[in-house]
């Protein structure tokens, strides 16, 4: 037992050594050719979401707006996926027993998240694709948000479609009761866990923001998973915090790039699956803290002007742009947010094994 688990260990460190270095040499890369296409915002934001005027953000943010160049979040389905295609060309090369070891491509446990990761992911491309060429209807440019909204919605709907008739899975694990019998409900609490996710991706507004939030959330699913024996759901998560280790020595400030859209909505939808995947939905909201709080001061700043008459709760929305409206520096903000994150991902696995341990 004990060097069955040695092993494994060593293989899931080998993937995240793996990532990180295929990331460190794709980044320069990706880099050379996201400044030489210029690809930024060729002008700042003006509206918010609701139409109203960001005159935080334009303090804040305008110049380096349209001087930083966006789809950095390449750097992360891309290297994920040349490291899917090589580990699939080493099982069929590689002699019997030593390709069952490197192989971490399953049906039960990687195929959907790595569809869900590259779909997304893609959707978000056309849309920083759209913002940097500035056409596109939406409020900064790029897709509308209905048609955003939409295409996840689609995304959620395969995923659904997967776990309940691909997998067969019908039940819900509740925390401190045991497994919960919802059948079909399960597709529609999968779509709108996948739609909140969705919201989340706000996050994403500060240099090293995201990718420090988003690594101890990964870290701990990847825990859960592993105490699961869910080791092929490890290794490709352990791949994806591998690669934001490397993104994060590029984004922190002054960022090389930005993540956008093609890195953001990536990452919150296949977060979705993997909790799922878990059966740990219910600790997402503990585990994720950081991306609830930041989808809420969205939500609550949007109702707050439309039912008050402009009034707002919030200097600014996302929190983030608030705490920079009351004098906190970026470093502060993004450090403070990256600690909060580590904790509540700690509270969320001390809760999840109390619930296993006594239910």
């Amino acid at each position: 037992m004990y060097l069955t688990h040695a092993f494994l260990i060593v293989k899931i460190l080998s993937f995240f050594m793996a990532s990180f270095l295929v990331a460190i040499l794709l980044a320069p890369i990706l880099i050379h050719f996201l400044y030489k296409y210029k690809a930024w915002k060729k002008k700042p934001k003006e509206k918010s979401i609701g139409g109203y005027d960001t005159p935080v953000f334009q303090k804040f943010h305008a110049k380096k707006e349209v001087s930083t160049p966006r789809m950095g979040g390449i750097l992360i389905w891309g290297t994920v996926l040349v490291i899917a295609i090589i580990d699939f060309i080493l099982v069929r090369i590689l002699p019997h027993p030593l390709s069952e070891q490197v192989d971490f491509l399953s049906r039960s446990q990687t195929w959907l998240p790595l569809f869900t990761l590259i779909a997304a992911s893609l959707l978000g491309l056309v849309d920083d694709i759209m913002t940097v060429r500035n056409s596109g209807n939406y409020v900064s440019g790029g897709l509308r948000f209905k048609w955003r909204l939409a295409i996840v919605s689609l995304i959620a709907l395969v995923g659904a479609w997967w776990f309940h008739f691909k997998l067969g899975w019908s039940t819900l694990y509740i925390p401190f009761y045991g497994n919960l019998e919802i059948d079909g409900l399960y597709m529609v609490l999968f779509v709108l866990t996948m739609l909140a996710t969705f919201s989340s991706g706000v996050v994403d507004g500060l240099d090293g923001l995201a990718a420090g939030v988003m690594i101890p959330i990964f870290t701990a699913f990847g825990i859960i998973a592993y105490s699961r024996g869910l080791y092929d759901l490890v290794t490709f998560i352990v791949i994806i915090v591998g690669v934001l280790f490397t993104y994060l020595w590029y984004n922190v400030p002054p960022a090389k790039f930005y993540m956008g859209e093609t890195g953001i909505l990536g990452l919150t939808a296949v977060l979705a699956v993997i909790a799922f995947l878990t059966n740990s939905v219910f600790f997402l909201p503990i585990i994720g803290i950081v991306l609830v709080i930041e989808s809420l001061s969205v939500i609550i700043q949007l109702v707050s002007k439309k039912l008050r008459n402009g009034k707002k709760v919030f200097i600014a929305a996302p929190i983030h742009h608030h705490f920079e409206a009351l004098g906190w520096s970026e470093s502060q903000i993004t450090m403070r947010f990256w600690l909060v994150s580590g904790v509540f991902s700690g509270i969320g696995l001390i809760l999840y094994f109390l619930s296993k341990f006594l239910y």
